[in-house]
């Protein structure tokens, strides 16, 4: 599984310079200890993740749909090659 705090971390540090751990606090409503927190975060509430992805301007919905569908393609190929060595 993806770890989510990782893949918050890495759009976050593409925001712009203005766009500080500060900022990204105030606008989740919490203490920017919570924030760090987040970034630790192997699992995180959906309504956060949406709260996350409209202030970082990023759909993390979709990049853990993609995930899911690369990880369901890997397991039918690896399906169809031990179907073949059977």
């Amino acid at each position: 599984m993806q770890h989510i705090g990782k893949m918050i971390k890495r759009v976050f540090d593409r925001q712009p310079k203005s766009h500080n751990i500060v900022w990204f606090a105030n606008k989740l409503n919490c203490q920017r200890a919570n924030i760090y927190k987040i970034f630790n975060k192997r699992s995180i509430d959906a309504q956060q993740l949406f709260n996350i992805s409209k202030i970082l301007d990023h759909d993390f919905f979709a990049d853990l749909s993609q995930y899911f569908q690369a990880q369901k393609i890997e397991k039918l190929r690896e399906k169809e090659t031990q179907d073949e060595k059977d």
